[in-house]
C-alpha cells in the first residue's frame, strides 16, 4: 500500500537529500528517524513530519515500515542492513554495503531468502561524467591504460568520522565509487597490487592518507589509481584518463576532452546535480512497478571484493588475484 513507510538511519547531509526526495514523491513518506545525536535527530524528524527513535535497533523493528535507508557511518552499514532484512524490510544503503566481504556476501543471500530489495547506492554510475566516458569509449577503440587520481587537500584535517579508519574503513573500501566506476566500465579484474600510508593525528584520527592501487583487468587493461586527502595533499587533483589504440579520453574536474589522431573534441559532461533524486526515484519505481535498478548488489559486491583485495595487497606488499 502507498505511501511506503520509510525509516531513515542517520540525520546528516545524505539523509537530508534522501528525505527531500521522499518528501517530494507521494509514493513514500519518512515515518521514523534515528541517529547518534538526539537533538539533531529530533530537529530533523520535525522538519519531515517523522517520529524520532532512540536507536536504529528499535527503528528497524517498527512493524509499519516498508523500507529502511541507511546513511550511518560505514562501520555500521552491515549490522543495520542485517537487522533490517531480518525484520522483513527493503533496504537502501550508501556504499559500502559492509567493510567485510564475507558479511556483504551473507547480506545478499539474506535479501534473496527474505525476498527483499537490497540496493547499494552508487550514484557515480548515474553521473554525467560516467555516462560521458562510457559514450566516448568506442571512439578510442580498445582501451589499454587508465590513470585515475582523486586527491583532496584539507588543512587542518577535520576531526570527522571520515578520518577515522575504524569507522570509515580502508580508503578504497570507504571510497568504493572509484573502483566501482572502473569495474562498471571495464569488467573483470585479474590481479591487484597496492600501497598505503597514513599520517597520525589526534587519537583515532589521521591527518593525511595516500593510497595507490594498480588493477590489471582480464582484458589486459592496466589502471593506476591514487586516492588521498588531508593536510599533506598540497594540490587538488581530480582526473581520469583513458587511453586507447585510437585516442584518449581526458576528464579534468568538470572538463572532458576526446583526443584523436586528427582532432580534439570537448566532451559534454552533463550535470552532477540531482543524482540522489535519480537514485531515490529509481528505488521507488522498482518497489512500486518492479522497474529495474541501475546497479545490482552483485555488481557492488564485486567492486567491494576488488577494493578488499587492494587492502590486502597494501598490507602484504604482494599482488593479489581477485
Amino acid at each position: 500500500m502507498l505511501p511506503l513507510q520509510v525509516g531513515l538511519v542517520g540525520s546528516g547531509y545524505v539523509a537530508k537529500l534522501r528525505a527531500d526526495c521522499l518528501q517530494a514523491d507521494d509514493r513514500a513518506q519518512v515515518a521514523y528517524v534515528s541517529g547518534h545525536h538526539p537533538e539533531k535527530v529530533e530537529a530533523f524528524s520535525q522538519t519531515y513530519g517523522a517520529q524520532s527513535v532512540a536507536d536504529w535497533q528499535d527503528l528497524v523493528e517498527k512493524p509499519e515500515l516498508d523500507l529502511v535507508i541507511i546513511t550511518a557511518v560505514n562501520r555500521d552499514h552491515g549490522a543495520i542492513a542485517h537487522a533490517a532484512l531480518q525484520a522483513g524490510k527493503h533496504v537502501v544503503v550508501e556504499y559500502p554495503l559492509s567493510l567485510e566481504v564475507a558479511e556483504a556476501e551473507m547480506l545478499l543471500q539474506l535479501a534473496k531468502a527474505q525476498g527483499k530489495m537490497l540496493h547499494v547506492e552508487h550514484i557515480e554510475l548515474l553521473s554525467g561524467i560516467h555516462r560521458a566516458v562510457k559514450a566516448a569509449l568506442p571512439a578510442i577503440a580498445t582501451p589499454f591504460y587508465v590513470r585515475y587520481n582523486s586527491l583532496a587537500p584539507q588543512s587542518p584535517a577535520p576531526l570527522k568520522w571520515t578520518y577515522q579508519p575504524n569507522l570509515f574503513g580502508f580508503r578504497f573500501i570507504g571510497a568504493l565509487s572509484r573502483i566501482s566506476r572502473l569495474t562498471n566500465l571495464f569488467g573483470q579484474v585479474a590481479t591487484v597490487s597496492g600501497q598505503s600510508r597514513f599520517w597520525d593525528g589526534a587519537e583515532g584520527f589521521y591527518r593525511t592518507c595516500v593510497c595507490t592501487a594498480q588493477l590489471r583487468f582480464a582484458s589486459g587493461l592496466i589502471a593506476d589509481m591514487v586516492y588521498g586527502k588531508g593536510e599533506a595533499i598540497w594540490k587538488a587533483d581530480r582526473t581520469l584518463e583513458v587511453r586507447g589504440d585510437a585516442g584518449a579520453i581526458v576528464i579534468d574536474g568538470e572538463q572532458g576532452t576526446l583526443i584523436q589522431a586528427d582532432k580534439t573534441t570537448p566532451i559534454d559532461m552533463g550535470s552532477r546535480r540531482g543524482l540522489f533524486v535519480k537514485d531515490m526515484t529509481m528505488v521507488l519505481d522498482h518497489l512500486t512497478t518492479d522497474a529495474p535498478l541501475y546497479v545490482t548488489p552483485e555488481e557492488s559486491l564485486y567492486a567491494l571484493r576488488v577494493a578488499d583485495a587492494v587492502r590486502r595487497a597494501s598490507e602484504t606488499g604482494e599482488a593479489i588475484a581477485v
